[in-house]
Order: C-alpha cells, then sequence, then structure tokens
C-alpha cells in the first residue's frame, strides 16, 4: 500500500464538493468506530462496560450545536 499524508489527504478532500464530504466524513466514523469496537473486544468485560457508559454520556455534551460550533473550524 502506498503511504499517504495527511496534507495529501486534506488537498484531495479541499476539492470535493459539500455532499462528498459527509460521504467521506461517514466513512471514517464507521472506520473509527470499527477499530474501537476491535479494541473493545480486547479489553476486561467491566473496563468495557465502563467506555461504552462514559461514551454515551459524553456524546450528549459532544453533539450540542455549541460543541459544533466550537469544533466546525477542524
Amino acid at each position: 500500500m502506498t503511504a499517504v499524508t495527511l496534507r495529501e489527504i486534506d488537498e484531495r478532500l479541499r476539492q470535493l464538493p459539500p455532499e462528498k464530504l459527509a460521504v467521506v466524513y461517514d466513512f471514517l466514523a464507521s472506520l473509527i468506530e470499527r477499530d474501537a469496537v476491535g479494541l473493545l473486544t480486547q479489553v476486561e468485560p467491566s473496563a468495557r462496560e465502563s467506555a461504552l457508559a462514559t461514551e454515551l454520556v459524553l456524546r450528549r455534551d459532544w453533539e450540542r450545536p455549541e460543541e459544533e460550533a466550537a469544533w466546525a473550524h477542524l
């Protein structure tokens, strides 16, 4: 597999229309979630339950409009 830099990815992303960016975002989110699920299967059940419970609580804060606005520039 050819090595790709963040700069190259960024350059390509800047060429995409907004509707395609949404598709890329969803794809990245699914890759990250898949990796997270894989990692969680390797830890103790109590740690896995704590991580999942924490994520649900934190998601409420992460998905607030104020947070979206604060991180929109990234």
